[in-house]
């Protein structure tokens, strides 16, 4: 990779979808072609969005849809103004784990809120979408019981019914659907080799289009 072109991954999936994995393979990936890669999170990444994590994740906080919704777009926008858009301005490869693709699916498809109000957020104090989205898709019951399997307590969101996962995916998939130029599916549900092989073919794909 000679060109030194700033650009912008965003890793999605529902509950134990390996996205940590997908995004460490990402990393050694494009740090083997020479790229610069500056990885992050959301909600999170910075000092502010950590502190907003906190209280999105709690689960003895309880938050209605709406607030949790503007929540999300808060870490967010601080993401972007002070990570994001810099790294990729010098030329880096940022890679998100989750961005506004989360949104729509889980504020949007698992909360209910209208896909325009989501729209009209991103629009507005986002207004910039990731080049490349690696989707890691599992069924439901598979994914929760991966996370369930680490032995960590769940947080508020990990802890909605499976109804809400359900909605969660479906979101997802209808969004792969609608935009397979930019979000490409990784079967998650293979072992984390062929997982990793998924992940760097659609990698390798991606920087010779």
């Amino acid at each position: 990779m000679s060109e030194r072109i700033g650009k912008f991954i965003s890793i999605e999936g529902g509950e134990g979808a390996g996205k940590s994995t997908a995004l460490n393979a990402i990393q050694r990936f494009l740090e083997s072609r020479g790229a610069v890669v500056v990885c992050t999170r959301e909600p999170g990444g910075t000092v502010i969005g950590e502190k907003i994590r906190g209280l999105l994740l709690d689960p003895n906080n309880k938050i209605v849809s709406n607030a949790e919704l503007l929540l999300m777009f808060a870490s967010r926008a601080q993401l972007v103004a002070e990570l994001i858009k810099p790294e990729i301005a010098k030329g880096h490869m940022v890679i998100s784990d989750r961005f506004t693709d989360a949104s729509f699916a889980y504020q949007g498809g698992g909360r209910g809120i209208d896909d325009a109000d989501i729209a009209e957020l991103e629009h507005r104090f986002v207004a910039i979408k990731p080049d490349l989205t690696l989707l890691l898709d599992l069924g439901v019951s598979q994914g929760l019981a991966r996370a369930k399997s680490r032995g960590q307590a769940f947080d508020r969101i990990e802890l909605e019914k499976i109804e809400f996962f359900q909605r969660v995916r479906e979101t997802y998939l209808k969004r792969a659907a609608n935009e397979p130029e930019r979000i490409k599916l990784i079967d998650a549900s293979k072992s984390v080799e062929q997982v990793v092989q998924q992940v760097e073919y659609q990698l390798a794909q991606w920087l010779q289009a």
